[in-house]
């Protein structure tokens, strides 16, 4: 190479180069399920520190779909991938399994925290709007 030439930084693409879609699967017609992490020991009280439900989705705050906000405050609130919340009073984190497609690494990272920590997992479970008239059947 020529003195005072510049050379790319990579000579080959890198292996995690292109567009994140590229990397998503095709969805299916089901939607993703989503799991709650439940801030509860295995003796029932809650995990500390308080605050790991949001240090937790802070991490995986960057994991975001595409069309989403971009620019000077996109790094500004969490993923719609793993959101912290309040579930009947116990901290959570509501973790979309679309992220295991978007970043395997970042879903087993989530997982693995839960296991390591020996937290709570449950799948969410939807439970189906009444058919118009129900109520009044029922009364």
């Amino acid at each position: 190479m020529a003195p005072g030439a510049t050379r790319p930084l990579w000579v080959d693409r890198p292996a995690w180069s292109g567009s994140p879609s590229s990397r998503i699967p095709p969805m299916s017609d089901s939607k993703p399920r989503e799991f709650f992490i439940q801030g509860l020991t295995p003796d029932g009280k809650p995990f500390r520190p308080s605050d790991w439900a949001e240090r937790l989705a802070g991490a995986m705050s960057c994991f975001r779909p595409e069309g989403v906000q971009t620019g000077i405050g996109a790094f500004i609130g969490y993923s719609p991938y793993c959101v912290p919340r309040v579930v009947n009073g116990v901290k959570c984190v509501i973790v979309n399994e679309a992220l295991k497609g978007i970043e395997p690494m970042a879903w087993d990272f989530v997982m693995n925290f839960a296991k390591d920590n020996h937290l709570q997992v449950a799948e969410a479970c939807s439970v189906p709007d009444p058919a118009p008239g129900a109520a009044a059947a029922r009364d």
